[in-house]
């Protein structure tokens, strides 16, 4: 088994380049899908942010309310740093039994910090400028411009991943040029 971790800052560009994968026969794990799973209604994992965050953080029928959530987690650097302690563990279970392939990407913005990296083969980043960043964002989102940049602010900075990341893409322009520089990564990593 091969697996293989696509991370970076929100708004790098990460989505566009799994389809590419899929086609290269790899499973992709969308982390932040397995994420959502962690924080169902009465799971443990939303449990544990209750418990850190306060009932504040769930809508009247005892669902998790994520704005409510990234108002408290995004306000600061440590409590930022509290939700990815708080959180992690779970997803990183889920996560880990989903990785039942030969070739297996996880998609994960916090592969790092999850410590899921260490069961990577190679780890890919993705980065982008911060204007382009901005903009895919607020698009993808539809949030202002405030709320989007309250989420880049609460991420690591482009350094974390040039740090930890074997192999950096830059994601400022052509799609066709990322993705099929990204394929021709996989293809080489899988070849070894």
């Amino acid at each position: 088994m091969k697996i293989i971790g696509l991370t970076g800052p929100t708004g790098a560009g990460k989505s566009i380049l799994t389809a590419t994968a899929q086609s290269l026969g790899f499973k992709v794990i969308d982390c932040d899908k397995v994420a959502r799973q962690a924080v169902v209604k009465d799971s443990e994992g939303l449990k544990a942010l209750v418990k850190v965050f306060s009932s504040e953080i769930l809508s009247e029928n005892g669902e998790l309310d994520r704005k409510a959530l990234a108002r408290k987690a995004f306000s600061t650097p440590e409590n930022t740093e509290l939700l990815n302690k708080t959180l992690l563990p779970h997803i990183t279970a889920l996560v880990e039994k989903e990785c039942d392939s030969e070739y297996v990407l996880l998609d994960a913005p916090t592969l790092i910090e999850s410590g899921l990296n260490k069961k990577c083969d190679a780890v890919i980043g993705v980065l982008a400028d911060r204007g382009k960043r901005l903009e895919r964002i607020c698009k993808r989102d539809n949030i202002s411009r405030e709320y989007a940049i309250l989420r880049m602010n609460a991420g690591k900075p482009d350094e974390f991943f040039k740090e930890n990341c074997n192999v950096l893409i830059y994601n400022n322009g052509d799609e066709t040029e990322i993705t099929k520089k990204f394929a021709e990564i996989l293809t080489e990593i899988k070849e070894r």
